[in-house]
């Protein structure tokens, strides 16, 4: 009943902001949060190349497309993967303003469909901590991870550091994105963290935004 409410919860707040979700995204910046920059150095984590397939989980409205199209071209895939149908209907609407063919957005929780062919990376951004079913998620799409490709999440958290005591000022301005307290008590990051250090090799943390974002990646060996 909890993953059913909280996935509700979810699709309820980005179904509204959907249109709006580009913009709003960019507001960022107003702040000193450079969502764009962080998109493109998780992106880069990935280490793709041209013809690679990329599942992007919780793509939204497909932000993260035209980085990762430069580097795979015509020949790669990417596999969208979205909970709330109003987010991918912003992302089909790039997808065919920019005419790419080799694009598959699926409607549906991350926790219950997994791609049935294994890829060459998976990249999630500012979205599966969202999720009360992540350690499903997390182990499902390893599986399906192939040896030697990348696992990737750039996500917020709250930092352990001086500006952790500063996170009244910052909540404000995530929990319009279905950041609650539930998100806070759960420690989502850590299980994400703990996931890596266990499953993957060669991880690597980097902190962001004074330690209210991260991004972390591993390889599968």
């Amino acid at each position: 009943m909890l993953a059913e409410k909280m996935n509700n919860f979810v699709q309820h707040i980005y179904k509204k902001r959907a249109k709006r979700y580009d913009l709003t995204a960019q507001l960022y910046y107003l702040f000193g949060f450079r969502e764009w920059a962080y998109r493109k150095k998780a992106v880069k984590k990935l280490g793709l190349k041209e013809g690679d397939t990329v599942v992007e989980i919780g793509c939204g409205t497909g932000l993260n497309f035209s980085l990762i199209q430069k580097i795979i071209g015509e020949n790669g895939k990417i596999i969208g993967v979205d909970i709330t149908k109003e987010m991918l209907n912003e992302a089909e609407k790039r997808v065919k303003e920019n005419n790419w063919k080799n694009v598959e957005l699926i409607n549906a929780d991350a926790a219950e469909f997994v791609p049935s062919d294994s890829v060459d990376g998976i990249i999630t951004s500012f979205a599966i901590s969202l999720s009360p079913n992540l350690e499903t998620i997390l182990e499902n799409y390893f599986d399906i991870l192939k040896p030697g490709s990348n696992f990737v999440v750039l996500d917020l958290k709250m930092p352990g550091n001086f500006w952790g005591r500063f996170k009244f000022l910052f909540l404000p301005f995530v929990k319009p994105f279905a950041v609650t307290d539930y998100h806070l008590e759960t420690k989502p990051w850590m299980t994400i963290i703990r996931f890596f250090n266990k499953s993957l090799y060669n991880v690597n943390r980097a902190e962001l935004f004074v330690g209210y974002a991260y991004i972390i990646s591993g390889i599968k060996q």
